[in-house]
């Protein structure tokens, strides 16, 4: 088996918290405990592990999101805090070499930053995705790997989104348009 590496997509408190600014609430809430779990999992086997987190400046009216959806994820702010329990986990291991946070402006981790890059370097074929929004952020993430060649796996109990019908969607589509294994 190739190189694995973890990509953990958009689990800030925008997201996922009661009071975030574009939450899915209580779906990512509950993913937090797994979340969090496979997350260590890659850290302490030394696998590279990826925060790619949405990042918005205020008042950037030129942005696609803008006529979207309100606000969120603004640079600075508490809503760009990593969510619960995979806050502290990052904190304790962020200086780790198998560790990078990544901010990112659209939907998918790849589009705009040095992420194919990164995981080129490192010999990484196959990337495991976890996070919210299953159908957007996640997917996009998940088409954009599939387009570059890697092997894609979701884990189903670590994926959210406010929209059941859109989340349920997604998880067909991984499997049956990119190949990916859902586990």
């Amino acid at each position: 088996m190739g190189k694995r590496a973890l990509i953990n997509v958009d689990y800030t408190y925008d997201f996922v918290a009661d009071g975030g600014a574009l939450t899915c609430g209580v779906p990512g809430q509950e993913i937090e405990e797994k979340i969090t779990a496979i997350t260590k999992e890659f850290m302490e086997a030394g696998d590279y592990t990826v925060f790619a987190i949405d990042v918005h400046d205020e008042g950037d009216e030129c942005h696609p999101e803008t006529a979207l959806y309100p606000p969120h994820n603004i640079r600075g702010t508490k809503g760009r805090d990593l969510y619960g329990s995979l806050k502290a986990l990052y904190e304790e291991k962020k200086d780790k070499d198998n560790v990078l946070y990544l901010d990112k402006t659209r939907y998918s981790a790849f589009a705009g930053t040095d992420l194919e890059i990164k995981l080129r370097e490192r010999g990484i074929e196959e990337v495991h995705l976890v996070g919210v929004c299953t159908d957007i952020c996640v997917l996009h993430s998940a088409v954009d790997a599939y387009n570059k060649g890697f092997k894609i796996v979701i884990h189903r109990d670590a994926v959210a989104s406010f929209n059941l019908a859109g989340h349920d969607w997604a998880l067909g589509h991984f499997e049956s348009a990119l190949g990916a294994k859902v586990v």
